[in-house]
């Protein structure tokens, strides 16, 4: 008998220390942490633990998957012995390659800019700040876009790489051989804009300006939300139409693409809003003569050393001459070139949706001239 009732205690401790060793060894992924509350952005998720931050991306072409997984850890602290998997970024980046102008723009307005020691595509960057560091050495041109330059990269000593990724991108190549964090900045394929301006939040983790990301969105919802409202009292209800032709095809935004969205919140009608994208569709010219065709307003984005006319888009295709926007000469340019556009909407949508506004709504004249947009003769 008491030989049994040895058996039993011994195999209750047992049990006992495997439940323990179980818990004592179990990583911090698998503990509580603090949510960030994000009101707009569904393809992001931040959760803040005890020494560090994970911050999880959703993969926007593959449903249910995970594009990326960081875990940011303050640089001035010791690396946790535990920590769930994922790419660890020390933060605050103090040297980062960031290779599109949108983030230069956004990490200028977070008031980071020494943090940029390399770019790519320098001649798209409107920055007067970087065009200067660069020519006293103090910034890398890192090349293309698609592709930096390795040695560059190198070069610029960079502690991280910000870069845009685009579907089926197979890998980053010789990148990845740098060991050097991969950030992945997939706000584009937000679908809404608001949504991808809340990405603000996980930038400003990165870079050390929290707090200052907060209140530039927090700014930016309440501007966005009031120039929604406004846009809702006009009696004029046009349809737009975006961009043009590039070789071939012609890339219009989804419908629930950040532009898609911002069309529908300034109370104008879209002929693609029925497409649920929220990135680009490659389209034949046929195709979008046909959807949009009747469209009232055409607004399109370019990027010339010159100011476009109506004789440049003629010559340039006698296709756009059948647009009843042309024919009415409702037709508004933006030239990336020479104004802000990529460095200030994406993150301030409601400059953009303001545009929006001004232009398809002329019964709405307080607001003033638009920003970014003007009249093509």
């Amino acid at each position: 008998m008491q030989s049994n009732l040895k058996l039993f205690y011994l195999f209750t401790i047992m049990v006992l220390l495997s439940l323990l060793s179980c818990n004592g060894g179990s990583t911090p992924a698998d503990r509580g942490g603090d949510t960030v509350k994000l009101k707009y952005a569904e393809n992001i998720t931040i959760v803040k633990h005890k020494g560090y931050t994970v911050v999880s991306l959703k993969d926007p072409w593959n449903a249910g998957k995970t594009l990326h997984t960081y875990v940011l850890v303050p640089a001035d602290e010791t690396l946790p012995a535990q920590l769930p998997q994922g790419t660890v970024v020390r933060t605050p980046l103090r040297r980062a390659v960031i290779t599109t102008s949108v983030h230069c723009g956004l990490v200028s307005n977070l008031g980071k800019s020494s943090s940029i020691k390399g770019i790519c595509e320098l001649k798209y960057i409107n920055l007067p700040w970087i065009h200067e560091q660069y020519k006293k050495g103090n910034i890398i041109d890192c090349g293309s876009g698609l592709a930096p330059t390795l040695e560059s990269i190198i070069e610029a000593n960079a502690d991280a790489i910000i870069i845009s990724p685009f579907q089926n991108n197979g890998g980053y190549g010789r990148l990845e051989e740098l060991k050097k964090p991969i950030v992945e900045a997939a706000d584009y394929m937000e679908t809404s804009a608001l949504g991808r301006a809340e990405w603000v939040k996980f930038y400003g983790m990165l870079f050390g300006a929290e707090e200052k990301a907060k209140a530039m969105f927090n700014s930016v919802e309440a501007n966005y939300r009031k120039l929604q409202q406004l846009a809702a009292t006009s009696t004029i209800k046009q349809t737009v139409m975006i961009d043009k032709k590039n070789g071939s095809v012609w890339y219009v935004p989804g419908g629930h693409s950040t532009i898609g969205r911002i069309i529908a919140d300034a109370n104008t009608l879209y002929p693609f809003a029925d497409n649920g994208k929220s990135g680009s569709l490659a389209l034949p010219f046929e195709v979008v003569l046909e959807k949009a065709g009747n469209a009232d307003v055409w607004m399109l984005r370019y990027n010339s050393p010159k100011d476009l006319t109506l004789n440049d888009l003629r010559s340039d295709y006698q296709g756009y001459t059948q647009f009843k926007a042309f024919q009415r000469h409702e037709v508004y340019g933006c030239n990336t070139g020479s104004n802000n556009f990529y460095e200030e909407t994406p993150f301030r949508p409601d400059l953009l949706l303001r545009d929006f506004i001004i232009i398809t709504h002329p019964d709405l004249k307080a607001l003033g001239k638009p920003t970014y947009f003007t009249k093509i003769e």
